[in-house]
């Protein structure tokens, strides 16, 4: 009998889910793409997993009166770009003058090169439903969208957006969610510390991350600005993963994408325990064990699984007794 997949006993329908990359990288010159593409390729040869997306801005990339140009460049960049590349664009926000024709370039060239869309200043469900009615004239039906969420309408209507079949992930965009409040939050709220202090902020976060593991989608937390000091980065970067529920993270610079991939990265510790837990369910035939004293079961099962497709998903190295289920399905161990 052939062994069933840990994903299969434990994750259910949300087996199919697909693990993004723990960082999103945003470039909008075209230099700086060009080597965020190439950097991309270096590190997945080196690590041996995609680790970062690579976004191609369009509205804070383009210079104004310049964007049917720019977003020709990207059309080409993501046309030229490896088909193993993980490419997405971030185009106008629905209610721009160039959004339609954002979406007619480089979805109507590009889209099947494409991993996502990410859609700004999402307000509500129907922002997003026309940018899918769109995606669907252009015959990219299926192809994922994000959303950007960056006032307090949009974070009381964050369920919603949540909710749409073709929604992938939420990113919390923090400085126009600042802004929004007419001088309410003082500018100390948009650094390292201030974000993840501030009352309305917190609260903005916390929304936005129960949003998206109420649909199964992956919430995306936003820019820190610290670029040299890459310790207070990694430090907030874990801060937004265990304390505020974030699996993803924005990155502004290239310096940006190893801390974060580390802060979300599991501990070599961490994926020990997690490999033997998984290891004795497996023995059991995934009944309750007694593991150093503590009970666990599938409830617990599923958290230590978790754990492990993180750290696959962050280059971390697993042993072989559990990397088997990592491979692809027809060369899954029997």
């Amino acid at each position: 009998m052939s062994e069933v997949h840990p994903r299969q006993v434990l994750l259910g329908p949300q087996a199919a889910r697909h693990a993004l990359p723990v960082c999103d990288h945003y470039s909008g010159v075209e230099a700086r793409m060009k080597k965020s593409l190439l950097l991309q390729a270096q590190m997945t040869e080196e690590i041996g997993a995609c680790v970062f997306d690579v976004t191609l801005d369009c509205e804070d990339g383009a210079p104004v009166g310049l964007e049917r140009e720019h977003a020709q460049r990207v059309a080409a960049l993501v046309c030229e770009s490896d088909p193993k590349a993980r490419v997405a664009v971030r185009i106008h926000a629905v209610d721009h003058p160039h959004f339609e024709e954002d979406m007619r370039i480089i979805v109507g060239q590009g889209g099947a090169k494409l991993t996502h869309v990410m859609i700004p200043k999402v307000e509500s469900i129907e922002d997003v439903k026309k940018a899918h009615r769109l995606t669907t004239q252009l015959g990219f039906e299926e192809l994922a969208l994000h959303a950007l969420i960056e006032s307090p309408k949009a974070i009381e209507h964050a369920f919603d957006v949540a909710s749409h079949p073709r929604v992938q992930s939420l990113s919390f965009g923090l400085m126009d969610f600042v802004s929004s409040h007419a001088g309410a939050i003082p500018s100390w709220a948009m650094t390292g510390e201030g974000q993840f202090k501030h009352p309305l902020v917190l609260r903005a976060k916390l929304a936005l991350s129960s949003a998206c593991h109420a649909y199964a989608k992956t919430p995306s937390h936003c820019v820190v600005t610290e670029i040299e000091d890459t310790g207070a980065l990694k430090h907030w970067a874990r801060e937004a993963s265990q304390s505020l529920g974030y699996t993803r993270m924005w990155s502004i610079h290239p310096d940006q994408i190893r801390p974060i991939v580390e802060a979300f990265s599991p501990s070599q510790a961490e994926v020990a325990q997690a490999s033997e837990i998984i290891l004795n369910a497996v023995a059991a035939n995934w009944g309750p064990i007694r593991f150093e004293g503590h009970l666990h079961d599938r409830a617990s099962y599923r958290f230590f699984w978790q754990v492990l497709e993180r750290a696959h998903a962050t280059g971390q190295p697993l042993d072989a007794s559990v990397q088997r289920w990592f491979k692809s399905p027809s060369e899954v161990t029997p």
